[in-house]
């Protein structure tokens, strides 16, 4: 019953911004962590960003300074806002969510539930 359903990727010129969003329902969103992993080509998927449920935000090296990651616990909703795009940030992000009390905010194990993905290209 539980779904995480991601939006508002697509194809940006570098430098370009996107806003993405991921919708959840079927949990008790307020007691979840959440994260945005990416997965490009011929890679492994990739931590991106955390928030915990008080708002506490932990980053990956590269994005810093480009992305900023927020909640909205009455809708449910997380959301990821990147900046000043390149090449390398093309991927399929994924939204996930694990439950309060886990420790590893940046690994996959971590989180139970997924999304399916949207997908990010970045044009040089």
């Amino acid at each position: 019953q539980v779904q995480l359903v991601e939006s508002g990727g697509g194809l940006v010129q570098a430098g370009g911004s996107l806003r993405l969003s991921c919708a959840t329902s079927g949990l008790t969103f307020s007691t979840y962590n959440m994260g945005w992993f990416r997965r490009a080509p011929g890679r492994e998927r990739e931590f991106v960003v955390a928030i915990t449920t008080g708002g506490r935000t932990y980053y990956e090296g590269s994005v810093l300074g480009r992305c900023t990651i927020s909640r909205d616990n009455a809708k449910a909703t997380v959301s990821l806002q990147l900046d000043s795009l390149k090449p390398a940030d093309s991927a399929v992000y994924y939204c996930a969510a694990a439950p309060y009390g886990y420790s590893g905010y940046n690994l996959e194990s971590t989180y139970v539930y997924w999304g399916q993905g949207t997908q990010v290209t970045v044009s040089s």
